[in-house]
């Protein structure tokens, strides 16, 4: 598979005048395919040689693992890496009654099926938003099977700042109408102007926000509609447990770091603060400058620089 699967005239008019950077990314050779976990069928991207140690991604909610696809590509030369679609999100298929204890074993699933638990190296997860919530679930079922957690600006604020842009109108991540139908568009066109970034903000690569509106979409007939099943709000909606995430995230066993987006609402200078006093001291925390909370959006090759760096000192560390 090559950047031509990605790359479609409908998001991209002018493929030529993409950064080249990005399209040698997606030319990268990579495995696409689904897995059976736990009866769900889960959608995955696979880069790299699978001897080398692995890497496994996930995404933000109601995002899909392409959001990996222009960042993976520069890590398999290293690592063997996986990106996937949490159930009911992308094109993974939605997964009856999901709970934040079913995610995380969805999570340490997928290691399995895909072979990651049986090299030498034991897996280092990769997850963005939400999905780094995913990340701390698995690492508290199953943390022994892997060798750490990157937590890429996951929501970590004081509870009194939360309870704050509670009372000022804030929705929390995740929420949603689940008995809503599934909104249809008649055209790409209307479809793409209905797609934002949740907290909002303008990504500073423009093109990207383009690409993960397109793969956010889906043909229905004639017309469009998103990918992702309405009723992951009614299975993910207050469960993550926001209030104390925080906490949650010092206390969970295993090594771990954070990268977040100067910039972020999501994670700010005070939730570095934050997660030191609650006794994350030994936690790396790398921030992305001129990012917002959607950092492949915006820094991807920042980005992609601060999970190198990362890697290499864990697999150092590992291997002495």
């Amino acid at each position: 598979m090559d950047a031509s699967d990605d790359i479609d005239l409908l998001w991209a008019p002018r493929p030529d005048e993409l950064p080249d950077w990005f399209r040698e990314a997606l030319a990268v050779p990579r495995e696409e395919g689904f897995i059976d976990v736990d009866g769900t069928r889960i959608h995955y991207f696979r880069w790299g040689d699978r001897s080398r140690p692995p890497v496994l991604m996930t995404h933000g909610f109601l995002a899909h693992a392409r959001c990996f696809a222009f960042i993976a590509p520069f890590l398999a030369e290293k690592y063997h890496v996986v990106a996937y679609d949490l159930s009911g999100m992308g094109d993974s298929d939605n997964r009856p009654g999901c709970d934040a204890d079913a995610r995380g074993a969805e999570l340490v699933g997928v290691a399995e099926a895909l072979a990651l638990f049986d090299g030498p190296a034991k897996p280092i997860i990769i997850a963005h938003s939400f999905g780094a919530s995913v990340g701390l679930t698995a690492l508290s079922l199953a943390g022994e099977r892997f060798s750490g957690l990157i937590l890429c600006d996951m929501m970590v604020l004081r509870p009194e700042v939360l309870e704050e842009r509670g009372r000022q109108g804030s929705t929390r991540p995740g929420s949603g109408d689940p008995d809503k139908p599934q909104r249809r568009y008649p055209d790409y066109p209307t479809a793409r102007s209905r797609y934002v970034l949740s907290p909002p903000q303008a990504a500073g690569e423009a093109f990207l926000m383009d690409y993960m509106a397109f793969h956010s979409l889906r043909r229905s007939g004639d017309e469009w509609t998103w990918k992702f099943n309405p009723e992951v709000f009614r299975q993910d909606n207050a469960q993550q447990g926001w209030q104390g995430v925080g906490k949650r995230l010092v206390a969970t066993p295993g090594r771990k770091a954070i990268v977040y987006g100067e910039q972020s609402l999501l994670f700010t200078p005070d939730s570095v603060d934050y997660v030191r006093e609650l006794g994350g001291t030994d936690i790396p925390i790398i921030a992305i400058p001129k990012a917002h909370h959607h950092l492949m959006l915006d820094q991807p090759l920042a980005f992609v620089t601060a999970l190198r760096t990362i890697l290499e000192i864990w697999h150092t560390d590992n291997n002495t």
